[in-house]
């Protein structure tokens, strides 16, 4: 299964949240997801399998206890996928917070409107009678 495979669906990745912060027991995983997406626990199951047997995830035991990890390494390979499209979107971020940058100034330098607000002058308004 390619990665995007895996990342593609909303459970899976949802999973990834959940582990990102750390090793978590199969059932705490099982009780969010299944409370959130409103799927049975062997679905939760199959998802924590395809994650482990495409190299996202790791599993321990610990006595009766199945421990969930992240296994960063399909991760960074997919970031390096992406590196070569980065530049695409922070071009555009870039050229954002530029153009944020000089509205701010813009409003800064701005003579202050005389009556105060933004509208214009007292009176000017599109009064229709």
């Amino acid at each position: 299964m390619h990665a995007f495979d895996v990342l593609g669906d909303p459970v899976r990745r949802r999973i990834l949240e959940l582990l990102a912060d750390g090793e978590r027991p199969a059932g705490e995983v099982g009780a969010v997801v299944q409370a959130e997406f409103g799927i049975s626990q062997p679905a939760v199951s199959q998802h924590l399998r395809v994650l482990r047997e495409n190299g996202f995830a790791t599993v321990r035991a610990q006595g009766t206890r199945r421990l969930y990890a992240v296994d960063p390494t399909p991760l960074a390979e997919v970031d390096r996928w992406l590196a070569r499209y980065r530049g695409f979107w922070e071009q555009r971020l870039d050229a954002l917070g530029t153009e944020l940058a000089r509205g701010r100034r813009e409003r800064r330098s701005a003579p202050p409107a005389p009556d105060g607000g933004a509208g214009g002058p007292a009176g000017t308004g599109d009064a229709r009678s």
